[in-house]
């Protein structure tokens, strides 16, 4: 067991030379915060000495960064808020209605939520035998008088 060395190439938190030369390569689509220090830095680095950037500038594009920051965590809150199991379980009861793309067309159903169900981080609602993805939901309204006979008569 002595004789046994373990040893890793990573460096905490996972930081090894290979693993950062690697997620710099991978091209970027959106703009976030770390790309928006880069180039902060870089304009800091770059400034010309004999006209540096004006306090105003530099206060003005930390505001934008911090700005920036607030609405990605904006963003998150809103999608965990979604997804919130105390939400979607409101739902149980309400009529919903949904579309699904065939080859013969789109498909337009309705029908009243029994369950919510929640597989692999995606929530579900269960309408009779059928299991609509959340974000699939075109409408929710309380059940028509019709549906309500129908749900009532078939028990």
């Amino acid at each position: 067991m002595a004789d046994v060395t373990a040893g890793t190439t990573n460096i905490w938190p996972n930081y090894s030379t290979k693993n950062v030369q690697t997620a710099a390569r991978k091209p970027v689509k959106e703009l976030g915060k770390d790309q928006f220090l880069q180039i902060l830095v870089t304009q800091l680095r770059n400034q010309d000495p004999m006209q540096p950037m004006q306090d105003k500038e530099f206060i003005s594009q930390m505001a934008q960064f911090s700005s920036l920051e607030q609405m990605m965590n904006m963003s998150k809150e809103m999608t965990s808020l979604r997804q919130s199991a105390g939400m979607v379980a409101a739902l149980i009861g309400k009529e919903v209605s949904w579309m699904e793309t065939t080859d013969a067309g789109v498909i337009n159903h309705s029908g009243i939520v029994n369950s919510i169900l929640w597989r692999d981080g995606v929530q579900f609602v269960k309408v009779e035998n059928l299991e609509v993805p959340i974000d699939e939901i075109l409408s929710i309204a309380e059940p028509s008088e019709d549906n309500e006979e129908e749900v009532v008569g078939g028990e």
